[in-house]
C-alpha cells in the first residue's frame, strides 16, 4: 500500500474526534476559552440538546481580526507564548479546540478586542472550509455560534443520546467550571428556558467559593460543610467537605480541581475514600468540593486531548495532603453531626389524633386535660400503677432530680442533661434550647472505636486473658487468613492462634472492649479480611478493623441505663471526635429546636 498524506479536513475531523466528543465538549473548550480570556460574564445558549445551535458569549479581552484568522488554525494559540509544555497556567492550551470544531459542524466566530475602539470582525468555517475575516457588529468580546454539530460527520450523531440527556452533560460541565471560577457570572439556556445561572460572587476567596458551591451543590451542604485549608511542599489545598452524617449513595457530588481546571482523577477519588474509611459504610459517599492549587512545573496536564486527567510528580504527596486535611477537619468538627439528620426527623413527624384520643381513653376520666394524663402515662418507673400490674411498664425512666437543678444542668452542655431512656436504647436529654436523642449504640460504638486509636498510638491495647480459652470454628480460608494476621491483631488487643484445619482459639481480647462474644467477633474480623484482602498490612487498615471490634464491645441496644450513665455517656460523646457519627456512618443523636417543635404543635 502506498504512503500518502491525509487531506487536513480529514486530519481535522479525526482530531475532532479525539476533542469533541458530545455538544458538551464543544461548550467546554469554548466555555474554556472564555475563562482563559478573562471574562467575567459567560452565556451558553443550546438547542436541541446542542445539535443545531451552540451559542458561547463572553466579555472577555477579544480578537483582532488578524488574531481572528488565526485562531481557527491548528495547534494557533496566544497561551504558550515560551513553548514550555512544564509551566501551563491556562485551561486550553493545544490550539485544537476551534479547528477541531469547526471541521465539523457550520461554525462562525465573532469577536471585538476589549480595548480596541476599532470594529468587531467575523470569520464563518463551514466544514473546515474556512471563509474571509469581514467586518461585524458586536460591543466586546467574543461570541461562538456552532450549527448542526457533527453534520460533516454523521456517524457520530447516532452516537448522541436524547436532547434531555446531552444538556445534562453540558450543565455538568458548566457547573464545574463554575465552581471554580465563583468571581464569573454563568448562565445556561436550552430550547429558549433559562435552566442555570450563578451571579458574580464579590467576597474573600473561601466566602465566595462556599457561596457559589451553595448555589450548584445546594443550601444544604454549605449548612454541614467544613472548610478545608492545607499547605505542604508548595501545593495548597483548600475547598469544603461534608459532615459524614452528609452522605450520598454515589459520588457523583465529589468535585476535584487543580488550578482551576476540573479532573476526574483517581488520586482523588482514593484519597477521599481513605480519609472517609472510619466514618461511613462502603456503600456511602462524602460530598467535597476540593481545590488543588500547584506549581505548573509539578503537574502535567498534557496526558488527554480533553484535559480531564492530570499527572502529579509527587502523587504521594498530594494524596497526603488531601487525607490529612479531611482528617484535620473531621476531628475539629467534634460531635457536630449534619442538619439533614434533624430535618429528615422533623420531615417525618406527622400529629397523630388517634394517639390524642388514646391518651384521653387511658386517663380513664373523660374530658381530662392531655397534659395531665400524659404525667400519669409517663410516671417514674418506681411509681408503679395497678393498672399495669403483671406487665412490663413501658421503657420511659425518667431520672430523679430536682427540677430548677436540671434547667440549669441542661444548658451547661451542648449535648444537655439526660431526662429519660426510651425504648432501652434512645436517650433523650434536654439542651438550653431544644432536646437530643442520642441512640446509646450507635454513640458507644464510636467512642469504643476512638478508644482503640487513642490506645495504638500510645503504644497498644490493653489486653485480658480468657479464664477458658475460646475456640472458634471458621472455613479453612477464613481460619487462614485470621491467622496470617495474627501478630498485627495482638497489637489491638485481641490475641489468637491457629487451631487445626478450620479453627482458630482466642487467648486474650481488649481489655476495653469487656464482656464480649469473641466468636462473633472473629468471624466479624474474618469477613472485613476477606473484603480487605491481603495487598495492605491490617495496621494500615486500623479503621476498618477497630470499627468492627468497637461494634462489638459498645453499648448494646436494650440495655437500660441509669441516669449517670447515660449523663456519662453524653458528656464523653462531647469530648470525642467524630462522636456525630457511628463507625458505620450513622448519626449517633438528633437534635431538635425547640423553635422546631413549636412548629410541630402549631404554637409558631
Amino acid at each position: 500500500m502506498t504512503i500518502r498524506l491525509l487531506p487536513e479536513t480529514v486530519v481535522n475531523r479525526i482530531a475532532a474526534g479525539e476533542v469533541i466528543e458530545r455538544p458538551a465538549s464543544v461548550a467546554k473548550e469554548l466555555v474554556e476559552n472564555a475563562i482563559d480570556a478573562g471574562a467575567m460574564h459567560i452565556d451558553v445558549v443550546m438547542d436541541d440538546g446542542g445539535r443545531t445551535l451552540i451559542s458561547v458569549a463572553d466579555n472577555g479581552f477579544g480578537m483582532t481580526g488578524d488574531e481572528l484568522a488565526l485562531a481557527v488554525e491548528r495547534h494557533a494559540t496566544s497561551k504558550l507564548g515560551d513553548g514550555d509544555l512544564f509551566r501551563i497556567s491556562t485551561l486550553g492550551f493545544r490550539g485544537e479546540a476551534l479547528p477541531s470544531i469547526a471541521s465539523v459542524s457550520r461554525f462562525e466566530i465573532t469577536s471585538r478586542p476589549r480595548d480596541d475602539d476599532g470594529e468587531a470582525h467575523a470569520l464563518a468555517v463551514e466544514g473546515g472550509a474556512k471563509g474571509v475575516v469581514r467586518p461585524a457588529a458586536l460591543s466586546r468580546g467574543t461570541r461562538v455560534v456552532v450549527r448542526d454539530l457533527f453534520y460533516a460527520t454523521p456517524a457520530r450523531l447516532k452516537f448522541l443520546k436524547q436532547p434531555r440527556t446531552e444538556i445534562g452533560h453540558a450543565l455538568d460541565t458548566l457547573k464545574r467550571l463554575a465552581m471554580a471560577h465563583p468571581e464569573i457570572s454563568f448562565s445556561l439556556s436550552s430550547d429558549g428556558r433559562t435552566g442555570f445561572r450563578c451571579d458574580t460572587v464579590a467576597a474573600d476567596l473561601l466566602d465566595a467559593r462556599l457561596s457559589r458551591l451553595a448555589q450548584i451543590m445546594g443550601r444544604e451542604f454549605a449548612d454541614n460543610a467544613l472548610a478545608i485549608d492545607a499547605e505542604r511542599d508548595g501545593f495548597r489545598l483548600t475547598g469544603y467537605i461534608g459532615l459524614p452524617t452528609f452522605n450520598r449513595g454515589n459520588a457523583r457530588m465529589q468535585y476535584a480541581f487543580v488550578d482551576g481546571r476540573p479532573v476526574h482523577d483517581r488520586l482523588f477519588t482514593g484519597a477521599i475514600r481513605g480519609a472517609y474509611a472510619e466514618f461511613l459504610a462502603r456503600d456511602r459517599h462524602p460530598v467535597v468540593a476540593l481545590f488543588v492549587t500547584a506549581p505548573p512545573e509539578l503537574v502535567d496536564v498534557n496526558v488527554h486531548p480533553a484535559k480531564a486527567e492530570v499527572r502529579f510528580r509527587d502523587p504521594g504527596l498530594v494524596r497526603g495532603l488531601i487525607v490529612g486535611a479531611i482528617k484535620h477537619a473531621l476531628v475539629d468538627a467534634g460531635h457536630r453531626a449534619s442538619t439533614t439528620v434533624a430535618g429528615a426527623v422533623l420531615g417525618a413527624m406527622r400529629p397523630m389524633a388517634p394517639g390524642f384520643a388514646y391518651a384521653a381513653q387511658y386517663s380513664g376520666r373523660p374530658g381530662r386535660g392531655l397534659a395531665e394524663a400524659a404525667a400519669e402515662f409517663y410516671r417514674p418507673a418506681d411509681a408503679g400503677d395497678a393498672r399495669l400490674a403483671g406487665t412490663e411498664r413501658p421503657a420511659a425512666a425518667f431520672p430523679e432530680s430536682d427540677p430548677d437543678a436540671d434547667a440549669a444542668t441542661a444548658g451547661d452542655y451542648p449535648l444537655g442533661a439526660a431526662r429519660a431512656q426510651v425504648h432501652d436504647n434512645f436517650i433523650v436529654a434536654q439542651t438550653a434550647d431544644g432536646l437530643v436523642i442520642v441512640d446509646q449504640h450507635a454513640a458507644h460504638e464510636r467512642l469504643v472505636h476512638e478508644r482503640i486509636k487513642a490506645s495504638m498510638a500510645n503504644g497498644g491495647v490493653q489486653r485480658q486473658g480468657l479464664l477458658i480459652p475460646e475456640v472458634v470454628e471458621l472455613d479453612e480460608a477464613d481460619a487462614e487468613r485470621v491467622a496470617a494476621r495474627s501478630d498485627e491483631l495482638a497489637k489491638l488487643g485481641l490475641v489468637l492462634e491457629r487451631f487445626g484445619a478450620g479453627a482458630v482459639v482466642v487467648r486474650e481480647v481488649p481489655a476495653m472492649l469487656g464482656t464480649v462474644d469473641a466468636a462473633a467477633l472473629v468471624r466479624d474480623l474474618a469477613d472485613e479480611f476477606a473484603e480487605l484482602g491481603t495487598g495492605l498490612a491490617l495496621i494500615d487498615r486500623l479503621e476498618a478493623v477497630t470499627a468492627t471490634m468497637a461494634c462489638h464491645g459498645s453499648v448494646r441496644a436494650g440495655r437500660r441505663l441509669h441516669a449517670d450513665e447515660m449523663n456519662a455517656l453524653l458528656r464523653e460523646m462531647e469530648r470525642t471526635p467524630h462522636s456525630g457519627q457511628c463507625s458505620h456512618g450513622r448519626p449517633t443523636y438528633v437534635e431538635l429546636k425547640l423553635a422546631d417543635i413549636e412548629r410541630l404543635f402549631g404554637r409558631r
